[in-house]
């Protein structure tokens, strides 16, 4: 006769967990978050661009839902990818520039990011591909396919095609836990030149520069060339022969990081793994040209944004909510079950949206750009509504300092050799020196050209963004916030 013991109920307990893991799959999704460097969303075909050829990206949103309205909280590489991976303002995370060896910016060891907390609910975690944040403690994976340094030509960043082949074992592992997977191409950046010492330079003019495009190609890719006339050159750029050539160059790196995610996409589907698995694309920041990344325009901010999510109903649908990349944290762990206590976090879950649902009341966007390198100090904070955009440069008595790789880019050295230097619509000079509040109607100026700040028509629109800026300060915990104190 079997006596009950509270030792031998426990054994039973256990092994009826056992078996029934055994029977009961994991259910939750897997997560492919892809994140490409510099991309703007005018040079994405389904965003409307005619020229550019992406069609695994573009199948991706016709499979799933874009985003019209997503924007980054920062148009800088580490600082906006701190952001991607945590939840939490740059300024609040304490990355507030690049993590460059020159720079060291890196967050707060206090800091619980994604990888960590998806990790402790029971993910597999592995990310291929370019990094750029720090201190690896906080961004923690459990498996790394691949060194991730900045633009290093050494480094697999630019060969996405075997980026997709080194995640096959990750997706493909016997394993029943699901598995998140962060997929980060080099391209579309600008590339580092060689020079004859060994130290790299973006340096290039009057030749354009690479985009990681070579002669001999990259494994596994069919290199699409494009003419300089064929393509669109935005408003912001002067239309210049040095532009056109460089923007065909970025074409080619698009179309080459194309190709990589459209592998990544056939080994899913390869693996049984595409319906179970929430896939997003996104870029860090804007276009690797003067007048979008690093700056808070919408060149600089509004990004791509494609998600397909399972179970999806809607294949093509689009959502015009606005959100930013401190909503993808909360986003993610809410598809993966993992509580998202709202006191760590700056942003909150789409994922009523994410199948094109209405989000109602989501129709503003805050930003927050204060360092790109260490020398580059231009404290700018943002907040965007579908009509007003308003900008507040805490530093306007200083010129904005262009990142490294602009400076140098043919593109902007022969605008300001012309003998009206005008970037697109705008003068180099009003670029260069900015007042200290901007204030654009986007709906009426999308290039956002006319500054209205001291237009009398919007005094209470601005006094009223005004307030939404400082009470979003406060409670992200900005420390710049002191300054307009003490000022």
């Amino acid at each position: 006769m079997f006596h009950s013991t509270p030792s031998a109920l426990v054994f039973l307990s256990l092994a009826a967990v056992a078996v029934g893991s055994a029977a009961m799959p994991d259910p939750r999704p897997n997560v492919v978050l892809i994140v490409s460097d510099d991309h703007g969303r005018e040079a994405l075909g389904c965003y409307g661009n005619p020229v550019v050829k992406t069609p695994a990206l573009d199948a991706l949103a016709a499979d799933g839902t874009r985003f019209s309205r997503a924007f980054c909280t920062t148009a800088s590489c580490s600082p906006s990818r701190s952001v991607i991976l945590t939840g939490q303002q740059n300024h609040r995370n304490g990355m507030y520039g690049l993590e460059h060896d020159d720079s060291h910016f890196s967050s707060f060891s206090t800091v619980k990011s994604l990888p960590v907390r998806l990790a402790q609910a029971g993910y597999r975690t592995a990310r291929v591909g370019k990094f750029h944040v720090a201190p690896a403690s906080v961004y923690a994976f459990q498996t790394i396919l691949s060194p991730g340094a900045a633009n290093d030509p050494a480094t697999i960043g630019r060969s996405p095609v075997e980026m997709a082949e080194l995640a096959r074992g990750v997706i493909t592992a016997p394993d029943d836990r699901p598995f998140f997977l962060y997929y980060a191409t080099d391209d579309p950046h600008r590339m580092n030149a060689v020079l004859p010492n060994g130290r790299p330079t973006f340096d290039t003019y009057p030749r354009p520069n690479s985009f990681g495009n070579r002669p001999e190609g990259r494994p596994g890719v069919t290199p699409v060339v494009y003419r300089p006339e064929d393509v669109i050159v935005p408003n912001y750029l002067p239309d210049t022969p040095e532009t056109r050539a460089e923007l065909a160059e970025y074409y080619q790196s698009i179309s080459r990081m194309d190709q990589g995610i459209g592998r990544l996409i056939a080994e899913l589907k390869a693996a049984g793994k595409y319906d179970s698995t929430l896939i997003i694309y996104i870029s860090d920041n804007g276009a690797p040209f003067p007048g979008a990344k690093t700056t808070l325009y919408d060149v600089g901010m509004q990004l791509p944004c494609l998600v397909r999510a399972p179970g999806r109903q809607h294949p093509g649908a689009v959502q015009d909510g606005m959100v930013t990349w401190a909503d993808l944290v909360p986003t993610i762990l809410d598809f993966a079950g993992v509580p998202a206590p709202a006191a760590e976090f700056d942003g909150r879950s789409f994922r009523a949206g994410v199948d094109g649902g209405p989000l109602p009341g989501w129709n503003e966007a805050y930003a927050s750009h204060t360092f790109h390198g260490i020398t580059m100090y231009y404290p700018m904070r943002v907040v965007r509504t579908p009509q007003y955009k308003l900008i507040v440069n805490l530093a306007s008595e200083l010129p904005f300092p262009n990142a490294n790789d602009l400076i140098h880019s043919p593109t902007w050295i022969s605008a300001t050799q012309r003998p009206d230097p005008m970037l697109g619509r705008r003068s180099i000079e009003q670029f260069l020196h900015r007042p200290r509040v901007e204030l654009y109607d986007v709906q009426q100026d999308p290039d956002e050209i006319h500054n209205l700040a001291d237009d009398p028509a919007t005094q209470a629109a601005k006094s009223e963004l005004l307030a939404k800026l400082k009470q979003w300060q406060a409670a992200t915990k900005d420390p710049w916030l002191h300054k307009w104190k003490y000022e």
